[in-house]
């Protein structure tokens, strides 16, 4: 089976989709109950109190609070003692961020709460043991501490930000193949997103057929094309987009993005999976020259 694509915003105008929430310092939140103390009252309520006070610098020590703490790993008495990560797990920046870490798939993942992207990583050997992992720009995302530290590169914190563990995390790794008629939404999504960043009705179209086996690809490099788009938009960069009046997502042997007339053209290569199509920062900086 294959099937071509031809997307347009102005085609459907019921697929109004809800912005992927932005970045808003969301980490996991603890509930507390409050106890039934009876006739004790206060007297248990200070005794609890001094036991929460006395605890508090203990459990401090096994959260990297700073990016020292991060760097070092952190080896206490606990940390010792701690078992290594999940292979897939979640983790909370000191900034607020959270995101999954993907180290089970063929190649390291990574996903960020506040965005649909997955970003593929490249694992590069580092002094004193560490691993630095970097996007397809060459630019360092994470560092792994030979003691099992992990340091946080974002846009927001370019000399890095202390993360902690926050537990285990299901697989981030796309499905194999995608129907036809959720490829279509996928797609139509994606131009309903992009053309809402631009204020202009964008039309997204792939050159040659789709196969069930490209489907993933290149349903997530559109979603991709949206990511960049709406990132430039936020950043003030929309007179930039807004010259771009089509989208088109071709099957080739390497990953690029290119601009002429108008017109976006998004090479994905099935080949390499999801590290097969280029990243929103690869093609904000195609945009952008």
């Amino acid at each position: 089976m294959q099937f071509g694509l031809m997307s347009r915003a102005s085609g459907d105008r019921r697929s109004r989709v809800q912005d992927s929430p932005q970045s808003t310092g969301s980490t996991d939140r603890m509930t507390f109950h409050k106890a039934e103390f009876g006739d004790w009252g206060a007297r248990a309520a200070l005794m609890i109190a001094a036991l929460m006070l006395m605890g508090a610098p203990a459990h401090a020590q096994q959260l990297p609070h700073s990016l020292r703490d991060a760097l070092l790993g952190h080896k206490g008495q606990g940390e010792a003692r701690r078992a290594p990560a999940p292979p897939v797990a979640r983790y909370v920046s000191e900034t607020g961020g959270a995101f999954v870490f993907d180290q089970a798939a063929p190649r390291p993942l990574i996903k960020f709460d506040n965005s649909a992207e997955i970003w593929v990583l490249q694992a590069q050997p580092a002094s004193r043991g560490d691993v630095i992992y970097r996007n397809d720009l060459g630019e360092p995302v994470l560092r792994v501490t030979k003691l099992g530290g992990i340091i946080l590169f974002t846009d927001d914190a370019p000399m890095g930000a202390a993360v902690a563990l926050s537990g285990r995390a299901q697989s981030i790794q796309p499905p194999a193949m995608l129907s036809f008629n959720v490829f279509v939404q996928r797609v139509r999504i994606a131009t309903a997103r992009a053309s809402r960043a631009a204020q202009r009705d964008i039309e997204f179209a792939t050159v040659q057929d789709v196969r069930p086996e490209t489907s993933v690809l290149a349903a997530d490099t559109a979603t991709i094309v949206a990511e960049a788009f709406e990132r430039m938009a936020r950043k003030g960069d929309r007179s930039l987009i807004s010259g771009i009046a089509r989208v088109l997502l071709a099957e080739g042997h390497k990953p690029s993005a290119s601009l002429k007339d108008g017109a976006l053209t998004i090479t994905y290569s099935p080949e390499q999976g999801l590290a097969g199509r280029p990243s929103s920062k690869r093609i904000i900086k195609v945009i952008n020259r």
